[in-house]
């Protein structure tokens, strides 16, 4: 163990320093057609939110997913307390003047994703034309009008000064990045040494299904409770749940990969709510990870068939995702 540990690293070490002269540099550039993350978007409404996420140019495809996770994290019996229906939370007054046929299949059901997808599109499309002359940032001002009418958005000429408001844009925002296929490279992250070093404290520690390492249960951790607790100690709060924590930053490629990005397991590698395992990358083509009962916190390889990708980890993404979706 102690030879592993010391190859691993320099391992890290070694990744990491070539990486620094990246910190700094912009790489996530907006030029062409947004494309949508490597099964971000569940297998089943992907073709539809690629295709109405371009329905007009205040949205696209990675924003309109942001906007369905948030709402209902793709769940298409979703109802709110508010009587919000739906995987895009449509209320009933909306739905009825907002709705639209999107399959032709001579109904408007707020229940059906094929119906319900379309008319997210459209009525952010209808938003947008009703604040074109406000000034500023187009889409933030559709979102605004989203989340506090259009009125308010016409009033103060952009973006009202409403807490409540102003983090619903800045949180749609910083989700579009998880969802969209990155452009350029992703910028490394500034917390993931910090990360990587609690997780080698914990090598050797047997596995614990739901262990968050707790003193009742002697520190001991599964995948996600591991992941968990070692970007808490750099004070970024991930989800428990694995196939959350896939949503909480962009996507590096494979040859991308630097020490500290999670990465995920499958097997469905088209949906990312079947993600059923993470770990945190070291380098040199291996993870620290809690793999399961009866095994020990160790070092593996990440070069499986099961590999389905991978999350840099921003503290923006992490406050940005939903703590309370709607139940069905």
């Amino acid at each position: 163990m102690g030879a592993c540990l010391a190859f691993v690293a320099l391992l890290f070490v070694g990744t990491y320093s070539a990486s620094s002269g990246l910190f700094g540099g912009g790489a996530n550039g907006k030029s062409g057609a947004v494309g949508l993350a490597k099964g971000a978007v569940p297998a089943r409404y992907q073709a539809l939110v690629q295709t109405w996420g371009n329905l007009c140019p205040a949205i696209n495809p990675a924003l309109l997913a942001a906007q369905l996770y948030q709402e209902s994290g793709w769940n298409p019996r979703a109802q709110s307390p508010a009587a919000a229906q739906g995987i895009a939370q449509f209320i009933p007054g909306t739905w009825a003047t907002h709705g639209v046929d999107g399959d032709k299949d001579g109904d408007r059901d707020v229940w059906d994703p094929a119906d319900a997808i379309p008319s997210a599109a459209s009525y952010d499309c209808a938003l947008a034309g009703y604040v074109k002359k406000a000034g500023g940032d187009s889409t933030n001002n559709m979102l605004a009008a989203y989340n506090a009418g259009p009125y308010a958005v016409i009033k103060y000429r952009g973006v009202p000064p409403y807490k409540e408001t102003q983090n619903y844009v800045k949180v749609i925002r910083t989700l579009e990045k998880s969802f969209a296929r990155p452009v350029g490279r992703v910028d490394p992250s500034r917390q993931a040494a910090g990360a990587i070093e609690f997780s080698q404290q914990q090598l050797g520690k047997k596995y614990l299904w739901g262990g968050n390492g707790t003193p009742e249960q002697d520190g001991r951790f599964d995948c996600s409770g591991l992941t968990q607790a070692a970007y808490r100690t750099v004070n970024i709060e991930l989800p428990r749940v694995a196939n959350d924590q896939y949503n909480a930053g962009p996507h590096p490629s494979r040859d991308e990969l630097l020490p500290g990005d999670l990465v995920f397991f499958s097997d469905d590698l088209t949906n990312s709510r079947a993600i059923r395992h993470v770990g945190i990358y070291v380098g040199g083509g291996y993870m620290i990870n809690a793999p399961r009962p009866g095994a020990v916190i160790r070092f593996d390889k990440i070069d499986t068939p099961d590999y389905f990708g991978a999350t840099r980890v921003t503290e923006d993404g992490a406050k940005s995702l939903p703590t309370h979706p709607p139940t069905a």
